[in-house]
């Protein structure tokens, strides 16, 4: 799958909830062993989603913008990783962010997913810590 080969929509959780809740639990749950009642939250109603669909229409990627510019459960598929598209849902939810007058962006990023974000300008900031067992890093990157 080359990035000519997906499409992105952008969305509320009602909208996009069908294709995005399995790609989370795909890779949350049974990949990495979140518990399940953890991966769902209060932030999904009011948070702004982004759903990647390969050429064949499958939803492959998925991530979200919460109202206060924080980037959140960026998830993508085993067999499309490697391809661009976490980079492409990356750039569109910090598209919103822009849209929305936000000056920056903020994310919670797995130690092992640390270069993924720097490659797209975000920051590491502070001591790594442990949510829902996974190390993790905050990250920042200033919005033009």
């Amino acid at each position: 799958m080359a990035a000519r080969d997906f499409r992105i929509e952008l969305g509320p959780w009602e909208a996009l909830r069908a294709g995005a809740e399995p790609i989370r639990f795909e890779v949350f749950v049974d990949e990495q062993k979140v518990p399940p009642e953890s991966e769902l939250d209060e932030w999904d109603a009011t948070s702004v989603h982004a759903l990647a669909f390969d050429a064949a229409g499958r939803a492959v990627a998925t991530g979200r913008l919460l109202p206060d510019g924080h980037i959140g459960r960026m998830a993508v598929r085993r067999e499309a990783r490697g391809q661009g598209v976490g980079a492409a849902v990356l750039a569109v939810l910090m598209t919103a962010a822009h849209a929305r007058g936000q000056t920056q962006v903020v994310l919670s990023a797995q130690t092992h997913a640390l270069a993924f974000y720097e490659r797209a300008g975000f920051v590491a900031e502070g001591p790594e810590y442990l949510d829902c067992d996974i190390p993790h890093r905050l990250m920042r990157r200033a919005l033009p």
